[in-house]
């Protein structure tokens, strides 16, 4: 299959399946995995998860974090 031809069918999946297939393919490029890193984003990811669940972080819909990415 062409290229052209997996990114038009990919572009036909719904959001959330697409973005789930972003993730794989981004996923793959990683070949080596540094298990500093790895730990370090271990660590982050509890952090954040412990300041939403008591209330300290501002969480923000998808639309309105795109929005503020990209300047509109």
């Amino acid at each position: 299959m062409q290229t052209e031809e997996v990114l038009r069918e990919a572009l036909k999946l719904p959001a959330e399946a697409r973005a789930a297939l972003a993730g794989s393919l981004l996923d793959s490029l990683d070949d080596a995995i540094d298990d500093d890193v790895e730990k370090a984003w271990e660590i982050e990811i509890a952090r954040r998860i412990k300041e939403i669940d008591e209330g300290r972080a501002e969480l923000v819909p998808w639309s309105e974090a795109r929005r503020r990415i990209i300047g509109e």
